[in-house]
């Protein structure tokens, strides 16, 4: 009996043994795997084509996250801080063996300014970051917050309809009571009311040529009547109707 339980508490005793063994070393390995100094992150690789975002705004955005272990890093956080920078639109990040970060980032495709000091992406979506000369001749754009994208589309076929006739659209608002304003290049304000933009755009073109025959500065046109529009003069400031 003495001699079954000598062996059953030596069991007992290497496999307490054993299991002691599996959790120091599993501590041990925590600690490597989150110890900076052991396995640090040696390099960030970026890719993706950037214009407006640089190296420095991504090294202070990343600096803090940085400063942990390869393995304790998480790359959604990584993504997150990379995100938030302004002109950044999408990023992914991944790990490369043995101690990199592998970066692609998508910046914002902007097509428009909005509401004087925002942009407007190519998908309608409004975003925020600081000027570029490069973008400072892009088309102006205004209304209501949650509009935007139909702001855009309504610009992108009055634009076509304009520059096929040898027109460009400088700048197209929607007013808190959607009406619509629109402004060439020229400086000629067309006023196109709630309704019907694109044919009143259309009678714009084919009335065009009557109207400069006066040789006249032209301030606005008003194309919200049913037939025919107004005039304002740039000199006098008074109307005619044709």
């Amino acid at each position: 009996m003495s001699e079954v339980n000598w062996y059953l508490y030596t069991g007992l005793l290497f496999l307490l043994t054993v299991l002691l063994t599996i959790v120091w070393a599993g501590l041990k390995l925590n600690v490597l795997l989150n110890d900076a100094d052991a396995l640090p992150i040696d390099a960030v690789a970026i890719k993706g084509e950037r214009i407006y975002t640089s190296d420095a705004e991504i090294q202070a955005a990343l600096q803090a996250l940085m400063e942990r272990s390869f393995f304790s890093a998480d790359v959604g956080e990584v993504q997150q801080a990379l995100e938030a920078l302004p002109w950044v639109y999408h990023a992914s990040v991944r790990r490369e063996w043995p101690a990199k970060l592998k970066v692609t980032l998508q910046e914002q495709h902007v097509v428009a300014h909005w509401n004087g000091d925002d942009w407007l992406n190519v998908n309608g979506e409004v975003f925020a970051a600081e000027s570029h000369s490069s973008i400072n001749t892009l088309p102006v754009l205004s209304g209501p917050e949650e509009m935007s994208s139909e702001v855009l589309t309504s610009y992108q076929q009055l634009s076509d309809l304009l520059s096929i006739n040898g027109f460009k659209l400088a700048s197209l608002s929607l007013s808190p009571r959607h009406a619509w304003h629109a402004r060439l290049d020229n400086g000629i304000l067309l006023e196109l009311g709630r309704e019907d933009k694109m044919s009143r755009i259309q009678r714009f073109i084919n009335v065009y040529p009557e109207i400069t025959r006066n040789q006249k500065p032209i301030a606005t046109i008003d194309l919200r009547y049913d037939t025919g529009v107004a005039v304002g003069w740039d000199d006098t400031k008074t109307e005619s109707r044709h």
